[in-house]
């Protein structure tokens, strides 16, 4: 009987003597290209990215939320080429409706679902607004968005 209550007491320490997983899940380095464009050509230039996570244990959910960028506010992001702007947006349907971000400022973030083991892709819809930008300066505009994933364990 005593050797029985010492196995579980050792069971028992060792499980809160390990180590707790930092990062559950990790995300790709996700890259939105729009290319080169005129702004004085149609009235949007759109592309897409894809964001992939990849979770280590199974979840019983996940988020993925989006940062405004440099800009600060979610509409409209801008790129930034020296002094100059550019602006744009990123999204989270095909049909350009619902800003992807973090569910402030009229921006809405993306229900991943369950988490399986293994990778799942989340496609990011992006789109330059041009009707509105016709005087924009020749360059190479960039921003950074950083993407947080939220999880919960099972």
């Amino acid at each position: 009987m005593n050797k029985l209550i010492f196995l579980a007491a050792s069971l028992l320490m060792n499980m809160l003597w390990l180590p707790k997983a930092s990062a559950v899940c990790s995300v790709n380095n996700p890259s939105l290209a729009f290319g080169s464009f005129s702004p004085l050509t149609g009235n949007t230039v759109d592309s897409t990215g894809t964001i992939t996570v990849t979770c280590i244990l199974q979840l019983s959910s996940y988020t993925i939320a989006l940062s405004p960028g440099g800009s600060g506010t979610y509409n409209p992001r801008s790129m930034t080429s020296g002094g100059n702007t550019l602006e744009y947006n990123l999204y989270t349907d095909a049909g350009y409706s619902q800003i992807w971000g973090d569910g402030t400022g009229g921006s809405v973030s993306v229900d991943g679902g369950s988490a399986l083991l293994g990778s799942r892709n989340h496609t990011v819809y992006g789109r330059i607004p041009l009707s509105t930008q016709r005087g924009a300066s020749v360059g190479s505009y960039s921003d950074s968005i950083t993407v947080t994933i939220t999880y919960g364990l099972l």
